[in-house]
């Protein structure tokens, strides 16, 4: 019963979103807490469970790190701990399992995180397997305001470098940086650097001085008035006029009761689908995404009565317990079109034995986004993961538009696409068949935040011979 001492909470507002971590011996378990809904929120706790007779072996709560044996009977875990909703990876050799970890909600008010959350969240955390115990830990969003949670899955892969092949873990994050650690030890590989930020935070709370910047990223140019774009002249001026209006002086501009604009935004230039990663050629493959979001702080006592949330990401955000409640929502015209230029979404691979991109195309396509189902190839957001094949194709389907695509990882030209009856917000999976044949399958049930088609198919097709 994931309930047990998690205490009290509003319905939908802890359940599991990911699939379980199983080793020889454990299964292990995070969970999903609602965002912005309050400062006194379930637990994020990650829990270890024999699969041999499903009882608990340990647990670790960022704000309670140093005892993980067993919670006893009618004890509480720590109320509103940083949580981990994403997918973990173990390295049974090594005896670890890596978390990639949330926020302490609410996520853009800060003033009253714990120490935990200070040190553990926004970031990877190793334990170790037996124990439950931080072996490691790195943070890759100081005191994060900007809901830039890791939520891709931590890839592990024996890394090429000068001297050596290492035991390495990527992680890649909404902020755009690819982290590539030494997962012995989180030792980084390719050099992170802190980078000056903006500063500025609302009255009573305050901003990191500066930020983890990895030199293996794919982040975009700053936006600027003149980049802002729309479908008509009057749409774009529309669009630079809200750029005036709002706060940005670049990533890791903080929220503010003017409006901010956060960029890359929630969604991230990487997300829940992660990257794969082609062992033999040392190539990472990806769909990076590029959105701006505004933010915008508004007092307890100027909410308007009758304010409510949409969704974790538009609407009134109530941040119950905080002196300031959040409106979110993706910077767009007054017609629903993003108000910077395109491309939204691309398809990539990086050398990562240089770390240097090697092709960057633009991924989907307006079909299914306007009224008129005009296939424009202008690159759009896509939220779903990839594969690649031994044989050097990179399949992925989380655009915007419902297709599934294979490319050649070498150098990124599309080799085939399939339509789907929903959309594929979801990784791809290979399989052998009976028959010895290779097959790649997709899940098409669509997503409610990105509003592609609903469905519910699963739907497999043979490669070539």
């Amino acid at each position: 019963d994931l309930t047990t001492g998690i205490g009290p909470f509003t319905a939908g507002g802890y359940y599991s979103t990911s699939p379980v971590a199983i080793t020889r011996s454990l299964v292990i378990i995070g969970g999903h807490v609602t965002d912005n809904e309050s400062t006194n929120e379930p637990s994020g706790v990650i829990r270890a469970y024999d699969v041999h007779d499903g009882r608990l072996v340990w647990n670790w709560d960022s704000n309670n790190p140093d005892d993980t044996k067993p919670l006893a009977p009618g004890k509480m875990y720590s109320r509103n701990s940083a949580n981990m909703w994403s997918l973990a990876s173990v390295d049974e050799d090594l005896g670890m399992v890596y978390l990639p970890l949330g926020n302490q909600t609410p996520d853009q008010w800060g003033a009253d995180r714990t120490p935990g959350a200070e040190k553990y969240s926004a970031g990877v955390v190793a334990l170790d397997l037996a124990t439950g115990k931080a072996r490691w830990n790195y943070q890759f969003t100081h005191h994060d305001l900007w809901d830039m949670d890791v939520g891709s899955q931590p890839t592990l892969v024996h890394l090429k470098t000068k001297d050596e092949i290492k035991p390495a873990i990527i992680v890649p994050t909404k902020q755009g940086s690819l982290y590539v650690l030494d997962r012995r030890d989180g030792t980084p590989i390719v050099p992170i650097r802190e980078i000056p930020v903006p500063q500025g935070a609302v009255k009573g709370d305050h901003t990191a001085p500066t930020q983890a910047r990895s030199d293996l990223n794919l982040l975009g140019p700053e936006l600027t008035e003149q980049a802002m774009w729309g479908a008509t002249p009057f749409d774009q001026m529309l669009c630079r006029i809200q750029f005036r209006e709002l706060r940005y002086e670049g990533q890791y501009t903080p929220p503010s009761e003017q409006g901010s604009l956060v960029y890359p935004g929630n969604v991230g230039v990487f997300n829940w689908g992660s990257v794969s990663v082609d062992p033999v050629r040392q190539l990472l493959f990806t769909s990076p995404n590029y959105m701006a979001f505004v933010s915008k702080m508004v007092p307890r006592e100027q909410v308007a009565a009758g304010s409510k949330r949409e969704s974790e990401t538009s609407g009134v955000q109530p941040n119950t317990g905080a002196p300031y409640a959040v409106t979110m929502h993706p910077f767009m015209s007054p017609i629903g079109i993003p108000c910077q230029a395109p491309a939204w979404g691309y398809v990539a691979a990086i050398d990562l034995f240089t770390n240097k991109v090697v092709w960057k195309r633009k991924n989907g396509t307006t079909r299914d986004s306007t009224p008129v189902p005009i296939g424009m190839p202008v690159g759009v957001p896509s939220m779903g993961g990839s594969i690649v094949t031994a044989g050097g194709v990179g399949f992925l389907s989380g655009t915007l538009d419902q297709y599934l695509r294979a490319y050649d990882v070498n150098n990124g030209k599309e080799l085939w696409k399939a339509r789907l009856p929903a959309g594929g917000q979801a990784t791809p999976m290979t399989y052998t068949g009976k028959n010895g044949k290779q097959y790649v399958l997709i899940v098409a049930g669509g997503h409610g935040s990105l509003g592609t088609k609903m469905g519910d198919y699963i739907i497999a097709y043979k490669l070539a011979d």
